[in-house]
């Protein structure tokens, strides 16, 4: 029986570690052939080499998304590798600064926006360019978060990116919906990740508050999210465009 993905080229950004790693596991197990884009040498090629020993298919592509030549080559990668691209999962993403906004230094802010926003929106622009190019349908998702559809107290930055992903998103969509190409977001509640890790460390939040934010009374999984992305690249979301799917456990429904 045919995977959900069989045999289309898709490329993970932020593919090393997280949603990244578990999406890639999961789509290789579901028959796609996959270019990992991480700037974390170390754990990307870890997982391009999980998924080959696996009998699946995989090439890693140390890739910093939010510069263009690396983006181009990254594309590139899958032509060359594949003949083609298919589809692409924009994951790749920094928490940032979490504070308050007088305590935010314009830096911080700025560096947030350019991986989280600017990042996206050179893959989905490269992205469209290549489908346009083979004049084919594609499939795009790419990482917003809850983040990205309410506000959180000290999250300016981070919120006002992913804010901008739901809104690129959206713009996109209806930009190539007549050309086949689809392009929807994933909205990620609190999930247990190393980003989510990092968060707390840093502003010294326990996970028992965070699980106590959640209506399911747990956090996310990893794997939870990813199998939310292969829905919306596989053909089976052929109708779903232009969409911010949260995937929170209930979390914007209070």
């Amino acid at each position: 029986m045919a995977g959900l993905l069989q045999d289309k080229a898709i490329i993970i950004t932020g593919g090393s570690t997280g949603i990244g790693r578990a999406t890639a596991l999961r789509a290789a197990q579901e028959g796609a052939k996959l270019i990992i884009a991480d700037v974390n040498v170390q754990d990307g090629e870890a997982v391009a080499a999980e998924i080959k020993a696996a009998g699946g298919v995989a090439q890693f592509v140390r890739t910093d998304v939010t510069v263009t030549a690396q983006v181009q080559a990254m594309i590139a990668a899958s032509v060359s590798a594949y003949g083609r691209l298919d589809g692409a999962f924009n994951n790749a993403g920094i928490e940032g600064k979490f504070t308050s906004i007088t305590k935010m230094t314009e830096e911080e802010y700025d560096r947030t926006q350019l991986v989280d926003l600017k990042g996206v929106w050179l893959c989905v622009k490269y992205q469209i360019e290549q489908f346009l190019k083979q004049g084919s349908a594609g499939s795009i998702v790419s990482t917003a978060s809850v983040a990205g559809l309410i506000g959180t107290r000290g999250g300016t930055a981070y919120c006002a990116a992913k804010h901008g992903v739901v809104g690129l998103t959206k713009c996109a969509a209806l930009e190539v919906a007549r050309k086949g190409i689809r392009v929807n977001a994933v909205c990620p509640g609190i999930i247990q990740t190393p980003m989510v890790d990092r968060m707390m460390a840093g502003t010294g939040i326990v996970p028992q508050s965070l699980i106590d934010q959640e209506p399911v009374g747990r956090l996310g999984q990893p794997r939870e999210i990813g199998e939310a992305v292969l829905w919306l690249l596989s053909d089976h979301a052929s109708f779903v465009t232009g969409i911010a799917m949260p995937v929170d456990g209930g979390y914007v429904a209070q």
